[in-house]
């Protein structure tokens, strides 16, 4: 009587492989989210993040099969990844309008300072991305811009708050965060600590308490 083979799936990756493997990931997306910000979106190709890693641009395509790809993953994770920890931050910070609008710039610049200083201005310029892209890039800012906008709106209704006007006070405000990693980024780590609690306080005169 014949015998018959099993057929076994392979099995799957462990732990730690999987665990390497997005690290792997992780490291690409912040070298292209790097070189997006620094040079924009046309002069950056495959080659170049490939040797901002000092790898192969073949080993690239294993992960992603084109520039447009790593570009789309780069722009969503580091959007999901920043506005996540401001969300976090905001769910686990209490008090006044003004306290938590004060603790969100604060987090905000201090991300763009020591963790994201070029990255942050790939959601400067949309209009040098692809429309795909750029699209995408709308909907992060628009997720992003209303964090501060809903306590700006809670400012004002309070009495806590007086403005111009909300969207020039965001305006302002987010032109003014996005300049910070040019203005604190080298400074030496205590310099740098009170350069981001000094923008901070900065940029909540722009709602400033009613008399």
């Amino acid at each position: 009587m014949g015998t018959q083979q099993a057929v076994h799936d392979p099995p799957p990756p462990s732990a730690r492989v999987q665990r390497k493997r997005g690290k792997r990931i992780q490291e690409i997306l912040n070298a292209a989210a790097e070189l997006f910000g620094e040079r924009g979106y046309d002069a950056v190709s495959l080659e170049h993040v490939a040797e901002r890693l000092d790898v192969t641009k073949g080993s690239l395509y294993y992960y992603f099969s084109s520039k447009d790809e790593l570009g789309t993953a780069a722009i969503e994770t580091l959007g999901d990844e920043w506005t996540a920890r401001l969300e976090r931050l905001l769910g686990q910070t209490p008090g006044t309008p003004g306290a938590r609008l004060r603790a969100l710039i604060h987090e905000h610049v201090g991300i763009a300072v020591h963790d994201h200083p070029a990255a942050l201005r790939l959601f400067l310029v949309p209009r040098e991305w692809p429309a795909e892209q750029r699209e995408r890039i709308k909907g992060l800012r628009r997720r992003h811009d209303t964090l501060f906008r809903t306590l700006v709106e809670e400012g004002i209704a309070s009495g806590e708050f007086t403005v111009t006007s909300i969207d020039t006070v965001l305006q302002c405000m987010h032109a003014a965060m996005s300049q910070a990693p040019i203005w604190c980024a080298e400074l030496p780590a205590a310099a740098r600590k009170k350069a981001v609690a000094e923008v901070a306080d900065t940029l909540m005169a722009l709602v400033r308490s009613a008399p």
